[in-house]
């Protein structure tokens, strides 16, 4: 059965379990009748927020609801469709969006783009609603899709977004494997462009800090038009790009009515028109403030205006400015927020801390340090309020007014913020290491006890457990951002050390060398040795593999600096990752001398299985430095001890080495069995890295043979294999292998 028609029985078999009619569903959960039964029939997947919709209504069981999700998983590549949904209660703004249409049309320079920008760096006035909806309004005449991000220039809980990370999001969305994303954020502006130049897009780029904040993801392509919202005047990108500026004002007293009336009944308005006018002055004309109270007022049908104009008059009086914007908006979340219950609104309180742009309800839901079914409950319920909205992929977004607000509160209840941090680290630490059982090498035991209220996600393969990566990466990256907390340092440091297999995995250089960096700097703080160590060992190796090889000397002097006070097995394993920056270096007589003394170690303790493996090391730098014959020895004398273990990784590496040392004597064609050998072990672990590495190797015994097409095959799949994994070595394959004839070429004469 195709993916489609395994979704729609299941979702058929919910809804029927959930006694709902085709209408009753589509009642709950907002989605259409006609879309369900479409899905119901295999013609169609859900879209993630679609999805989530459907989800809350059916309220599926864990297993029930982790089944539909594995259905509704998408196989081929869609077209982009990153828009929030659209607003259903837009109102307003006529003239505004005459405008925009109009200038969309007339402007001038190599593409089109549009900024809305408000006055003064106002917020809450309604600048993302007004974008997303004009998108939508748009998107027919863009076939090839929409691209949205929150790039959270103003959160006043995170740092803005960086553009290459954006970027990254953008360009996945386009079809490009994590392999093939470039480190540098020029280098993605440059991939973005190049992608999209024959292109029909829309691009939202919400929230900017600023003109240089956005440059780098302006499509400069004639078929995208692209919208960009911040609280700041781009008057330079009017100047150089042709944008046009569009600054928006609160409502007038006309629009705000409307909108209210919209919201809680028109009936209810004319009743009260004295009352409600004075409502929408409280609110300041802001929409936010506006959508929030309507909200609210909702939910009590019942109760007067009037008595709504005393509470949220006095809630006012309590806020830090009358003449300040933000004082309406405070006054009308305090009115909202008392409306809550005792346990949604501590969740409420705890949700604000959430550091990421937007958020799964597992990470939530172990934030908050409840159950599943409880947080997606609280989760409705701030919905309902409009306290909080869904990005297109189901997630959970906070306005960032909301966010701040969501701060005071914590602060003003001596809520437990180190708790609920703590919560979060060990989330994303803990599913981590159940996500790399399926894409690591090297699986330490783990000695630390589950931490209550902390969400375990079941993962049982290694497209679930990459999946879940790619989830949390924007939360795992903002984690590690947030402020320093001393008692957290030990957290940050053991998430890193899980996060570090799926950087290499994915071949995120570029991010690996980012938060070995803070994991350095926590290891330093702890005054840890042995952490010292570890991170230190993979920042030299991160700098290699992207071709910054003089850059690793800094992490491996602090190794050494803390040699001697690391146990045994630690300073084994040290010693060993210095051996392999040196390699890296190309400074082999060093590495020798560091895998001899890890060797050393290693043999007082009677480890065996590292035994083999150091055996192994030695080898290979024996080889580097010409002593070929040793070299076969050490290596024929840890393949046994391996195959015994069943190390089928470490038997590939020492093949090779053999390979590389009998070519080094003068008989290729005997290489060419060893590299074979190695190659077809590491083929079967799936290892790319050490695949390419093989093969740069094999090319070159089969050149010497003088077999230039099957070397020049052989460097050309290394090159494809070290650029998907963004190894700085892909440009000297690539070069090996244009400098060797292409099949069916003609000599040269």
């Amino acid at each position: 059965m195709s993916d489609n028609g395994t979704f729609g029985r299941l979702l058929r078999e919910a809804r029927q379990r959930a006694l709902l009619t085709l209408e009753g569903l589509a009642a709950a959960s907002g989605v259409s009748v006609r879309a369900i039964s479409d899905m119901e029939r295999g013609q169609s997947l859900p879209r993630p927020a679609t999805l989530g919709e459907l989800l809350d209504a059916l309220r599926p069981g864990e297993d029930e609801r982790r089944r539909l999700l594995r259905a509704a998983r998408r196989h081929t590549r869609q077209t982009p469709r990153q828009l929030p949904p659209d607003p259903v209660a837009f109102q307003g703004r006529e003239e505004t969006l005459a405008a925009v249409r109009a200038m969309a049309g007339q402007l001038t320079g190599p593409f089109r783009n549009v900024v809305i920008s408000a006055i003064g760096g106002m917020a809450g006035v309604g600048k993302t609603t007004l974008a997303v909806h004009w998108a939508h309004q748009e998107a027919e005449r863009f076939p090839d899709g929409q691209l949205y991000v929150n790039l959270r220039g103003f959160d006043e809980q995170a740092q803005p977004l960086d553009p290459g990370e954006a970027l990254g999001g953008f360009l996945g969305a386009l079809g490009v494997p994590s392999t093939d994303l470039p480190a540098g954020t020029k280098e993605r502006s440059a991939l973005f462009r190049e992608r999209v130049a024959s292109l029909r897009l829309i691009v939202v780029l919400d929230n900017a800090r600023g003109e240089e904040h956005v440059r780098p993801m302006l499509p400069l392509a004639p078929g995208c038009l692209t919208i960009i919202t911040s609280r700041e005047h781009m008057s330079g990108l009017a100047a150089t790009e042709g944008a046009a500026l569009i600054a928006l004002e609160v409502w007038s007293e006309t629009e705000s009515l409307t909108a209210l009336a919209a919201r809680i009944g028109g009936e209810r308005v004319r009743a009260e028109p004295r009352a409600a006018a004075e409502l929408v002055g409280l609110c300041g004309g802001l929409p936010l403030a506006i959508a929030v109270l309507g909200a609210q007022l909702s939910m009590s049908p019942g109760l007067p205006l009037h008595v709504v104009v005393r509470e949220l008059a006095e809630a006012r009086l309590d806020a830090l400015s009358v003449d300040d914007r933000r004082a309406d908006i405070r006054a009308v979340f305090s009115c909202s927020y008392r409306t809550l219950s005792a346990e949604t609104a501590r969740f409420f309180r705890y949700l604000a801390l959430h550091p990421g742009p937007a958020a799964s309800v597992e990470s939530i839901a172990s934030l908050v340090g409840v159950g599943m079914p409880s947080a997606r409950r609280h989760l409705r319920e701030l919905v309902s309020a409009s306290l909080l909205s869904r990005d297109a992929e189901g997630r959970y977004v906070l306005h960032d007014l909301v966010r701040a607000y969501g701060a005071e509160l914590v602060e003003r209840h001596g809520d437990d913020r180190h708790g609920a941090e703590a919560r979060l680290l060990h989330y994303l630490r803990r599913n981590a290491y159940a996500a790399n059982r399926f894409i690591a090498k090297y699986m330490p035991e783990r000695t630390d006890a589950p931490v209550p209220g902390v969400v375990r996600v079941a993962i049982d393969d290694r497209d679930e457990a990459l999946a879940w990566y790619r989830q949390e990466e924007q939360t795992a990256a903002a984690a590690l951002r947030l402020p320093v907390d001393p008692g957290l340092l030990r957290h940050r440091v053991d998430l890193i050390r899980e996060w570090a297999s799926y950087h290499v995995v994915e071949g995120r250089w570029a991010e690996e060398i980012t938060a070995e960096r803070i994991g350095l700097d926590a290891a330093l703080a702890l005054d840890d040795p042995v952490a010292v160590a570890r991170a230190g060992g993979s920042l030299a190796r991160a700098l290699v593999e992207t071709g910054r090889p003089d850059e690793a000397d800094e992490p491996v002097e602090l190794i050494l600096a803390h040699l001697h006070r690391l146990p045994p097995e630690d300073r084994g394993r040290a010693e060993r990752s210095i051996a392999w920056a040196r390699d890296g270096q190309e400074r082999y007589a060093e590495g020798l001398r560091h895998s001899r003394r890890a060797l050393e170690i290693f043999r007082g303790l009677g480890q065996r299985d590292q035994i083999a493996v150091e055996l192994g090391s030695v080898g290979w730098f024996l080889s580097a430095l010409g002593e070929y014959r040793e070299a076969i020895a050490r290596c024929e004398e840890a393949i046994p001890i391996l195959r015994d273990l069943g190390d089928r990784g470490n038997e590939a590496a020492a093949w090779d080495s053999i390979g590389y040392a009998r070519q080094r004597l003068g008989d290729p064609a005997a290489a060419v069995v060893d590299y074979e050998k190695s190659l077809r072990l590491f083929e079967e672990l799936l290892n790319d890295y050490s695949q390419a590495a093989v093969l740069d190797h094999l090319a070159s015994a089969q050149l010497e043979l003088g077999d230039a097409l099957r070397a020049r095959a052989s460097w050309t799949r290394a090159a494809d294999i070290f650029g998907g994994l963004r190894v700085a070595r892909a440009a000297e394959m690539r070069a090996k292998a244009a400098a060797l004839p292409r099949p069916g070429a003609e000599p040269a004469s």
